[in-house]
């Protein structure tokens, strides 16, 4: 008991301590000269549900008090010289606090930099950076020159301000401000401000509902004790088609709509004109008097006046302040006007009770402020949505600004079917054709930047899609502007005018269908998976959707999940899509190896558990000389890509187990040839492409090394049997070329000159066709004894040199051919094939090493002598032997010896 009054005192410093902590700072150092000293104002809401007060403290500080604001991006207390779009965007940065958060009624102090001052602030805003968006604003001016459109009232005490501050005078109050605050369900609120000595009361409708949505309140019948809506007399207000605010004075006879019975009755929710009509006296029938109306992040407010105690006793009920009395309220859809019913009428609320309708009673007179925070609506995009259509065109006009939702804004913005900048929806993949008709002033672009009037200027990086100086026409000449956003287009852009600032407002770009997104789709084996692509120069965009539930879906780039590369995409934890890349060389979770793949614009998400994902990628790495597995994932489009897909039940990007793994696959790859947009089941080698490699393989592999070896080294021969030989060869082995690359085109519908493969042999084809008609244009061969002419000799040359060349490239062509055989079947004998293709070859390149030997020693021979008595043929050769490393003349008789050759013959005895 002794340490009671202890802890008492304890906690009493304590309190006073944290009353000392809030209280506002006394800043000896900071004077208090400036005239705007203890003056306060209201804030003016523009945005994001901004409401309070400022006072200002002293030359360096003002006190925000009961701030209600949602959070920005990067929000600054902002001056300005006026509250228009070219002074705001021209303003300054004025204290070093950031508003980056929600605020509920709270109170604090902020002080200016050192190097601002008061008279430099004519507006003091709260202004968000990357949009230029004003939350909401003061004007300094109206304190400096004393005019708010009243007289100057004194600021209500609000029990915790200290005795320094009073004298305080408020210049300017904002219709969104009252006294009190009552929560009437999680979207719904009342605030009001009673003027019992005026017998008025300001009521404000609050609501986060439709626009086409009713606010209602009213009094109950004091009579009622169950059916407290028959015989109350409530306002119902709300929004009209053009956004004009409007508030009706009704009386409850009924549950049900406003009625005209045969016999002149009327009974329902009817506005009280609609029973006493407005007759001399119909101006009094209606005593709701609309005050202000707005419409800001998707939150109605309207706030209108009316008597306590009214004129009409029959349809009014007086309000008694000093009591409590029950109150009803509703939200719901409401009916415009038709050529029956000239007036809103609230239709059936539906819903819940304490939802959309309710009560509660009230005591007017109470100071009541239980609403903590500004209200957030679900989905705060309020502007009229036009859904773009491939078939008709969006006429793009300007005209004046009346409900732009983001200011500061011109006075001329950009209207859309005649729609004040609403929001524009369109789909990838699906076309979009503007007809431009906003004026030559007015040049229309998309652009990434939130505020247009050519970013680059302000030394912002934008990205422009579609429009620029051009596009810009008037009524009578319209320009026509077609944008075609893709898949790769963010899901946010913005028309602008390329001119001028925030003339226009967003575009919000949605995936279409996948067959509109992407310029080619196949189904994979098994009919369960589907794969979307479009190719570019450098990349291609891939987008894979399962056709069942799953947890997670992959495909893999091979002949199955063992040695692929392979695209997991799946939904984490926190339900976000991912989507990871590997190298799998085994069968269990421990061969399952992650990759650094260049991987863009990549999405990942889940319908109904049908699981959808898309990347992009280089179709070849960039890796240098790195050895890492990713850097042989190359994709060749004129190679046919082999793809297998595999789903399970969980994914983790973490620790993998055997639990991880798929529990079904496809049972076979299928080869996706992506430069014809088509796909084929994994087979075997077919027999024509197997005719084609045999004949390439006669012809470059016999028939036309037989022809060069004929020309060669056969010239000894008497008669001219070599240079048949070589003739008959060379256009058999021509002939079988032709016949086999016929066969592969036919076979592959196609001729893609892309590939390594037909690249040797069309350059190997090109020299072999040439070769006949170089023979059949051969200049004359010289006359025994004549010298061989110059055109002769360059003959020979470029028809020894174009063989010789022909034969090379065709060898190549031979070997790249069995790569693209292995690259495309898988072939297991391929590898045999190759080595017994080498060895072939190099058998052939033994046989003419071996012929050239005997060449060179029979010319040796020669020109020693052993061979001077020359028996048999005389006649002289075709050619000047260019094949010989010296190039001395072929004919026999050409030595240079000089000796006499004699022709030997047998005595008749």
């Amino acid at each position: 008991m002794p340490r009671k009054p202890n802890f008492l005192r304890f906690l009493s410093v304590l309190l006073l301590l944290l009353a000392l902590c809030h209280a506002d700072p006394v800043s000896s150092d900071c004077p208090k000269t400036s005239p705007l000293v203890n003056s306060e104002s209201e804030f003016k809401m523009l945005q994001h549900q901004l409401r309070g007060s400022i006072r200002i403290i002293d030359d360096c500080s003002f006190k925000v008090s009961d701030f209600d604001m949602l959070p920005g991006s990067d929000v600054h207390w902002w001056a300005a010289a006026g509250p228009d779009l070219t002074n705001l965007t021209a303003g300054f940065v004025v204290s070093y606090q950031k508003l980056n958060e929600t605020y509920k009624s709270d109170s604090f102090i902020v002080r200016l930099k050192d190097n601002v001052t008061w008279d430099q602030i004519q507006v003091l805003a709260v202004w968000d950076l990357p949009t230029a968006s004003d939350f909401g604003h003061v004007i300094l001016g109206d304190f400096k020159n004393g005019s708010s459109g009243s007289a100057p009232s004194p600021s209500p005490s609000s029990g915790t301000d200290s005795g320094n501050e009073t004298g305080r005078v408020r210049i300017h109050t904002e219709p969104t401000m009252l006294e009190n605050c009552k929560v009437l369900s999680k979207n719904y609120r009342v605030r009001w401000t009673l003027s019992a000595e005026e017998n008025l009361i300001d009521i404000g409708l609050e609501a986060a509902t439709g626009t086409m949505n009713y606010m209602a309140f009213g009094w109950a019948n004091p009579n009622s004790t169950s059916e407290l809506m028959l015989g109350a007399d409530v306002a119902v207000a709300g929004f009209k088609e053009d956004g004009m605010a409007f508030v009706n004075d009704f009386y409850i006879t009924k549950y049900s709509e406003c009625t005209l019975y045969k016999d002149g009755e009327v009974k329902g929710v009817c506005p009280d004109t609609r029973y006493e009509g407005s007759g001399p006296n119909g101006g009094e029938v209606n005593n709701t008097k609309l005050v202000y109306g707005q419409r800001r992040d998707a939150v109605s407010f309207i706030r209108y006046q009316r008597p306590l105690v009214s004129n009409d006793k029959k349809y009014d009920l007086a309000v008694n302040y000093t009591e409590k009395m029950k109150v009803i309220w509703a939200l719901g859809p409401i009916r415009p006007p038709d050529l029956l019913q000239p007036y809103y009428l609230p239709q059936n609320h539906g819903g819940p009770k304490s939802v959309v309708f309710g009560h509660l009673v009230l005591n007017v007179s109470e100071n009541v402020n239980d609403c903590l925070g500004p209200l957030d609506a679900d989905e705060k995009e309020d502007q009229h949505l036009i859904i773009a259509d491939a078939k008709a065109p969006l006429v793009v006009t300007s005209g004046p600004a009346l409900h732009y939702p983001d200011p500061p804004n011109p006075s001329k913005v950009l209207y859309i079917n005649k729609k004040e900048a609403p929001m524009l929806r369109v789909e990838r993949g699906v076309p979009v054709k503007f007809s431009i008709q906003a004026g030559h002033d007015v040049a229309m672009y998309i652009t990434s930047d939130p505020l247009g009037g050519n970013a680059t200027l302000r030394n912002s990086t934008e990205t422009i899609y579609a429009g620029g100086p051009e596009a810009q026409g008037v009524q009578a000449k319209p320009m026509e502007l077609v944008w075609a956003p893709d898949r790769n287009t963010p899901d946010q852009v913005y028309y602008q005018s390329l001119y001028e600032q925030k003339m226009g407002w967003k575009v919000q770009v949605v995936d279409g269908g996948l067959p509109d997104m992407y310029n080619n789709s196949v189904v994979l084996d098994d009919q369960q998976v589907t794969l979307f692509w479009t190719l570019s120069e450098h990349s291609i965009s891939i987008a894979v959707r399962g056709e069942k539930k799953s947890g997670f879906l992959a495909i893999g780039f091979g002949r199955g999940m063992v040695n692929s590369y392979s695209y997991v995409g799946w939904i984490d934890n926190i339900g976000k899509g991912r989507v990871n890349t590997y190298w799998i060389d085994g069968r269990d979770a421990s061969s399952i190896h992650p990759t650094t793949e260049n991987l863009t614009y990549v999405r990942c998400k889940s319908e109904n558990g049908i699981i959808t994902f898309e990347f992009s990628r280089p179709l070849k790495p960039s890796c240098g000389k790195s050895d890492k597995p990713e850097c042989k994932n190359i994709i060749d489009p004129t190679t046919p890509l082999k793809v297998v897909w595999a789903m399970g039940t969980a994914w983790t990007d973490e620790n993998l187990s055997e639990q991880n793994m798929h529990f079904v696959t496809s049972s076979r790859p299928i080869r996706v040839l992506l430069m014809r947009g088509s796909a084929e089941a994994e087979q075997d080698l077919q027999p024509v492409l197997a005719v084609h490699g045999f004949m390439m393989f006669l012809a470059w592999g016999i028939l036309l090394p037989g022809g060069i070896l004929s020309a060669r080294y056969l010239k000894h021969v008497k008669g001219d049997g070599w240079f048949k030989l070589h003739v008959y060869l060379q256009y058999s082995g021509l002939a079988i070329i032709l016949l086999a690359v016929l066969f592969a085109v036919a076979e592959l519908r196609g001729f893609f000159v892309s590939s390594l493969h037909v690249k040797f042999g069309m350059a190997a084809l090109f020299l072999v066709c040439i070769q006949p008609v170089n023979a059949y244009v051969r200049p004359k061969r010289p006359a025994h004894g004549e010298e061989v002419s110059s055109k002769r000799i360059l003959w020979e040359y470029f028809h020894v040199i174009g063989g010789r060349c022909a034969f090379v490239l065709g060898i190549a062509a031979l070997f790249s051919g069995m790569k693209h055989l292995g690259d495309r079947y898988d072939a297991e004998n391929v590898h045999g094939l190759t080595w017994a293709l080498i060895i072939w070859f190099l058998m052939g390149a033994l046989i003419v090493l071996y012929l050239e030997y005997r060449e060179k020693q029979q010319r040796r021979d020669r020109s020693f002598g052993r061979s001077n008595w020359v028996l048999g043929n005389l006649e002289e050769d075709d050619s000047v032997d260019l094949l010989s490393p010296n190039g001395i003349h072929s004919e026999k008789d050409s030595q240079t010896s000089g000796r006499m050759e004699v022709q030997l013959e047998p005595l008749n005895r």
